[in-house]
């Protein structure tokens, strides 16, 4: 009897040391957050609030206002783009960048406005033609910089067919590069199996690397999916133009 009375007071004392440790644990838990809040607060004008209460009120005044800020910086994120987007539509490219350039502060992963600032630049750098070293310096920088951003918006979205549209367009029509344009024109057609533009883009990649076959393939492509008279006519000269060359 004796050792089973020892036995339960050692439980007894046990749960009472489990207690207090647990107990002693919440304390300090307690009084790190507490000490945070403190601190916190102590960094603004008029110092932490003296009680517990205080500072919980305070700390959900502080949150709705964090909760309005981000709120208004994600509209503002959104006026930016819309204000870029009718500013590109007038060909305004070089204001239409100052707003991209904001927009991206408060949105860097949207793929839609990197793609745009690709496209801002592409058009702008056609403007520099060969009059000066330093005209041909910046056309190069801001074909660069185009390339760059074209392609940050596919790896943002792989999907996303107008950036490998752009890149297609820049390395056939600017930097005469069509091989490098074929991968991204093709993932294209992937995507959207009838856009005849990005057809028309691909096929004089094609042609330009000497793939006559294919080219045509894509000429006859376009005469039998477009309802475009206009485009109808512009492959067909162009695969009379392909024909010429396989007929040797």
């Amino acid at each position: 009897m004796k050792i089973k009375k020892e036995a339960a007071i050692g439980i007894i004392i046990l749960a009472v040391f489990v207690c207090a440790l647990a107990g002693g644990m919440v304390y300090f838990q307690n009084k790190k957050q507490n000490d945070l809040a403190v601190q916190i607060f102590s960094m603004g004008p008029g110092g932490p609030p003296d009680t517990i209460e205080g500072l919980r009120t305070a700390i959900a005044a502080y949150e709705k206002q964090i909760e309005a800020h981000v709120r208004d910086a994600a509209q503002t994120g959104v006026y930016y783009k819309i204000l870029a987007v009718r500013l590109q539509d007038r060909g305004l490219h070089n204001d239409a960048l100052q707003a991209i350039q904001k927009a991206l502060y408060y949105n860097p992963a949207d793929p839609v406005l990197v793609y745009m600032a690709g496209l801002s630049q592409a058009i702008l750098a056609k403007s520099y033609t060969n009059f000066t070293k330093a005209d041909n310096a910046e056309r190069d920088r801001l074909y660069a910089l185009a390339e760059s951003n074209y392609l940050t918006a596919i790896k943002l979205d792989d999907r996303y067919q107008k950036p490998r549209y752009g890149l297609g367009v820049l390395y056939v029509f600017e930097l005469d590069r069509p091989q490098d344009a074929i991968v991204h024109l093709e993932r294209c057609l992937e995507i959207n199996t009838n856009d005849v533009d990005t057809m028309f883009v691909l096929a004089r990649a094609y042609f330009m690397t000497g793939d006559y076959q294919k080219a045509l393939d894509l000429y006859n492509r376009i005469i039998n999916v477009t309802r475009d008279d206009s485009k109808r006519t512009e492959a067909r000269n162009n695969r009379q133009t392909v024909m010429e060359y396989l007929g040797g």
